[in-house]
């Protein structure tokens, strides 16, 4: 093999031709002795791979190979071996094309497939080409970055391959699996995910076969991250496989957060599982908090847990029967505990005189009668004293009193919130109300029994015997308030019994006032929403059908439209399009028609962050309509519903929905602000308070309103001082103007809810989780809110009222394995993204200590400050129950 023209790199070949000679002469001066051994030792194995002799030729390749081995597993910046061997790389492919089959040839093609990692063309995949030769070899031995390099190129060849679905993947779905092991080996899991995803070969068992104790969170917190980028199949894939990983490793909490989110036909099974699968009570207990903080109605059977007292303590969770306790605990903690007026709400006094600016200020109007009691509900919601409703009556009268006609109903039923989840104490003293003369104030205090059991006890021997006997009642305005009580009390219950009845009220026919029929779909939507019970919504198309074309131009029959969406909320899997919407929805009537369809679409769609969908109702926005329809008012909410789900989507909604403000007709333009409030409720954005505060000057009042109750959303329970004294001055600003007037109040009322303590956030577990019962309250009000003069501003006032289903504490309450509260010290700062980050990085930033209970902001999340507890949680909010760790444990 000494024939030069062979191209064999001895010591004597001609420097290749890229480098200048004397440039090349002076690389060669540059390195050092054992540098120059190593090359010259090289192209000596280069020479004899191509000689004749057999035994010489497979020396010279594992001397090779070994020496390559030897550094590709250092952590070398340049391998030398690759650096030296490059000028050879063609004279080593030329020979290896000579060559016929055999195991030496094999034996190359791996070499040359680690050559090829710096030395091939870009898009040749020459590293895969020549490993696919010889797939036996074990890819891990030649480092980490080859292995990566190889992946890359397999990902490239299946693009190209998938288009030809008669050519074999067999050959590079066996690489993939290994490269698979060695990731999950070498702490790579999300790269692992990666090509698994590229490849479509998600649900292959390669990933879960190779999860352990030590790997699993990495591996499912990436999948759970990623999956929100991916399609609706892909997620419910991805999410499905994290699932599985967190039950083997005996994750229960983690895998019930999953189970929950999936919320298919499935998902009781899928929860049963998680449930029964656990066999420890007190990560059972753990498990029940998940369910009551979420909101659903779970029922326990003997199969799940066969001891009866240990029964009845985990449904007691779920009913959050000891919620009214927690919150008073919390209050206590944080010594807020003293009710408040609306009079210190105002500060008339900070308003520099004026007369109407406060209603501390002089005599009391109506509206101005209605705004405090409002406010009086919505700041000592759940501490079970006031200053209005709770004392004893002045000269004048007992506070509901008064108030007139329709204002009784929500003065009656603001006692209701101020007894908020106390159902022992709260009942009896609604019953009260109930046994008054006055046909409103009865209505009000059969509101006030739902606003009572709201989220606590769904069980039908607490409201349901009270509400139940007055659903046939003659009057209208006490049948709605049983019927919303109903709604409210049982949202998410699923109880057939409900059902029937409201369905039976839809069914009585044109007899019916429109009002009665409108509030019975919207609580018959809360009680069975995201079920999509077809004999429901059914029941609704055919209440709609038979309302005269007259009474298809009201507000309130829009509601019937948002119940029908209610029963679909966030059921994602049933594809529905503006074309392909459930058959009972296209018999609606032609004029509801769009409006009907974008609330069944936004629905649909809520909390998926899809971004077609979003097109689709931005299309929808830019159309240009003539007088009278209605339909863009729900389109510009669906994209806040939809939108929703993460940051990003979030921070383009917001962008998107500016344009409309700039672009838009002015029934766009009234939508907008309220999406703003959805977007970013409970939350106050610096960007999207200016926006608004903009808006509430706008020339247009219905515009100005949307936009004033807005503010109230983002702020709710955060006490947020600018937002408080944008409020302030509104309120002087509109002084004379009664309806914007009682708007700022709402407002107000709004942004000390609970006194700070509470929230609308319908997120919780990191965000992770869309509460479906707190939801569909929001976007109840919201569609509302679309008709601020006639239902706001009317006789349904008090509809305000459906926020209930969103307010929770905004606490982490630890408590021990007795359920007693515990205090022990925590660190609460801005929650970080610690997706693919190395090792164990810490998942807040700018926090502060403090002990237990806590408040937690928007966007922010808690860690344990002491190694003494170990949390059954995986997220630190609501209430966690902690175990002390053994003394072994802690050392």
């Amino acid at each position: 093999m000494s024939d030069p023209s062979s191209g064999a790199g001895t010591s004597q070949s001609k420097p290749p031709p890229k480098y200048p000679k004397k440039k090349y002469e002076k690389k060669e001066a540059d390195l050092s002795e054992e540098d120059l051994d190593l090359k010259k030792q090289l192209e000596l194995y280069v020479e004899r791979i191509q000689d004749p002799n057999p035994e010489l030729q497979r020396a010279a390749l594992e001397s090779m190979r070994q020496e390559i081995l030897t550094s590709t597993s250092s952590m070398a910046y340049v391998v030398k071996p690759l650096k030296f061997l490059r000028p050879h790389y063609g004279i080593l492919k030329d020979f290896f094309e000579t060559l016929p089959d055999s195991d030496f040839k094999k034996r190359l093609a791996d070499v040359l497939s680690v050559l090829a990692l710096t030395m091939s063309a870009e898009g040749e995949r020459a590293s895969l080409k020549y490993k696919l030769l010889d797939s036996e070899g074990n890819i891990g031995s030649w480092g980490h970055k080859y292995v990566r390099n190889l992946a890359g190129e397999i990902t490239q060849e299946y693009k190209e391959r998938s288009e030809d679905i008669n050519f074999p993947i067999d050959d590079i779905l066996n690489l993939v699996e290994q490269i698979v092991a060695i990731h999950m080996k070498h702490n790579a899991e999300p790269e692992a995910v990666d090509i698994l995803m590229e490849v479509d070969e998600l649900h292959n068992s390669v990933l879960t076969g190779n999860v352990d104790s030590t790997n699993f969170w990495r591996t499912c917190l990436y999948l759970i991250s990623a999956a929100r980028f991916l399609p609706q199949e892909d997620r419910r894939l991805a999410l499905g496989i994290a699932c599985t990983i967190y039950l083997e490793v005996e994750e229960f909490a983690n895998a019930l957060q999953i189970a929950l989110f999936l919320d298919d036909e499935e998902v009781l099974p899928r929860v049963e599982e998680v449930f029964t699968s656990c066999e420890d009570l007190l990560k059972k207990k753990q498990l029940c908090y998940i369910f009551a903080q979420h909101g659903i109605y779970f029922k326990l059977v003997e199969d799940m847990c066969w001891d009866t007292d240990d029964r009845k303590v985990l449904q007691d969770i779920i009913n959050n029967t000891k919620l009214s306790k927690s919150y008073l605990t919390l209050a206590w903690n944080f010594k807020v505990m003293e009710p408040i007026s609306p009079d210190y709400i105002y500060k008339a006094h900070l308003l520099d005189g004026h007369a109407g600016a406060g209603a501390g200020a002089g005599v009391y109007s109506a509206a101005q009668y209605l705004a405090a009691t409002f406010i009086n509900a919505f700041v000592n919601a759940g501490f079970l004293r006031d200053k209005l409703m709770t004392v004893p009556p002045d000269s004048s009268g007992f506070w509901v009193f008064k108030n007139k006609e329709h204002a009784k109903i929500s003065a009656a039923a603001s006692l209701g919130m101020i007894l908020l989840w106390d159902v022992d104490f709260g009942l009896p003293q609604m019953c009260n109300y109930i046994c008054c003369n006055d046909n409103y104030v009865i209505a009000g205090a059969l509101l006030g029994v739902g606003l009572v059991n709201c989220n606590v006890d769904k069980n039908f021997y607490r409201a349901f015997p009270i509400l139940r006997n007055y659903l046939g009642n003659e009057d209208s305005a006490i049948r709605i308030g049983a019927i919303m009580g109903l709604g409210i009390a049982y949202t998410g219950a699923q109880k057939n019994k409900i059902r029937r009845l409201l369905t039976a009220i839809l069914k009585d026919g044109k007899e019916t006032p429109l009002d009665v029929i409108a509030f019975t779909a919207i609580s018959l939507g809360l009680v069975c929403v995201g079920s999509y019970n077809e004999t429901a919504a059914q029941a609704i198309v055919d209440a709609l059908m038979v309302r005269s074309e007259s009474e298809m131009e009201e507000p309130l029959t829009r509601l019937l439209a948002l119940g029908y969406g209610l029963l679909y909320l966030g059921q994602e899997r049933l594809g529905l399009g503006l074309e392909n919407t459930p058959e009972a929805s296209k018999t609606v009537n032609v004029k509801i028609r769009k409006y009907w369809d974008l609330t069944l679409l936004s629905c649909a769609y809520a909390g998926t962050g899809d971004v077609e969908i979003v097109r689709k109702l931005l299309g929808h926005c830019s159309e240009h309509l003539e007088t009278g329809d209605i339909h863009q008012g729900p389109a510009v909410l669906g994209i806040a519903m939809v939108a929703t789900a993460e940051e990003l989507g979030l921070e383009m909604s917001i962008r998107s929905l500016e344009h409309l403000l700039q672009y838009g007709k002015p029934n766009i333009r009234r939508a907008v602000p309220l999406a703003l409030g959805l977007l970013c409720t409970s939350n106050p954005k610096v960007k999207v308070i200016n926006i608004l505060s903009e808006l509430s000057h706008d020339t247009d009042s219905e515009v100005a309103m949307a936009a004033v109750i807005s503010l109230g959303l983002i702020g709710a329970g955060t006490n947020n001082a600018c937002i408080v004294g944008m409020l302030r001055k509104l309120s002087r600003y509109y002084h004379e103007d009664d309806s914007l007037l009682f708007c700022v109040r709402i407002a107000q009322g709004l942004v000390h809810l609970g006194k700070g303590l509470l929230t609308l956030d319908p997120y919780h577990c990191n965000r992770f989780l869309l509460s479906p019962t707190a939801f569909a309250g929001l976007i109840t009000l919201l569609h509302a809110c679309l008709d601020m003069k006639t239902i706001i501003l009317g006789k349904y006032h008090f509809v305000l009222y459906f926020l209930v289903l969103a307010m929770r504490p905004k606490m982490l309450m630890t408590v021990d394995e007795n359920l007693q509260p515990l205090s022990v010290p925590v660190r609460v700062g801005q929650a970080v993204g610690v997706e693919s980050m190395a090792g164990q990085p810490t998942t807040i930033t700018n926090f502060r200590t403090m002990m237990t209970p806590a408040l937690l902001g928007a966007g922010q999340r808690a860690e344990l400050a002491t190694g003494r507890y170990v949390p059954l949680s995986p997220t630190l909010e609501g209430h966690v129950i902690l175990k002390e760790k053994s003394r072994a444990q802690r050392r």
